[in-house]
This record gives structure tokens, sequence and C-alpha cells, in this order.
């Protein structure tokens, strides 16, 4: 069974902390704005920013930035792409931890 054990197959740009935090709070919501993920997350601006950049240059989020009132508003989502991509990450996972191909 040692032989099976694929870890090489597992999505390096979800597998961080924080990146596998946004995909597998998006994947419950439709979208998020920066702020609550910021806080669910207890994550920084900057280190919020640099893992959404990540993910956006996979194709795995899309970021909609626009003002309400005079405030902006960052919001995130899962684009299909990314959808995909969490649901093959989970499938590898499930598949290492139970040690099958």
């Amino acid at each position: 069974m040692a032989g099976d054990f694929e870890i090489e197959r597992l999505d390096e740009v979800i597998h961080g902390r924080a990146r596998l935090g946004i995909m597998a709070f998006l994947s419950g919501a439709e979208a998020a704005d920066f702020t609550t993920l910021k806080a669910k997350l207890a994550l920084t601006d900057g280190n919020l920013s640099i893992h959404l950049r990540k993910l956006e240059a996979a194709g795995y989020v899309a970021i909609e930035k626009s003002f309400v009132g005079r405030k902006p508003l960052t919001r995130v989502s899962l684009t299909d792409a990314g959808r995909e991509a969490f649901a093959t990450y989970l499938d590898v996972i499930g598949k290492l931890v139970e040690g099958r191909p």
C-alpha cells in the first residue's frame, strides 16, 4: 500500500493553512468580504491579501472590488475551477489519510 502513497498529488496552492482556510470558508458561502475572511481566519490585511492573490492567480477565486458609500468593499468567491480544485484536494487528502489509491 505504501507504493500508492502519492503526496505529490496535493495541490500546493491550496495546501497552506491560510489558503486552505479561505477555500474551506468560501466553499460553504456564496461569497465573503475581506473583513469577514480576515476575522474568521485570524490573518492580517497583508497576509490575507498575499494568499488571495495566489489563489486568484491560480484561477481559484474571483475578487470583486467596489465601494459602498465611500468605503471600499472587497468580495471574494470561489470560481468553478476553484470549487473543482477544492473537491479534488479533499479527495486526495481523504485517499492519503485512508491509505487508498
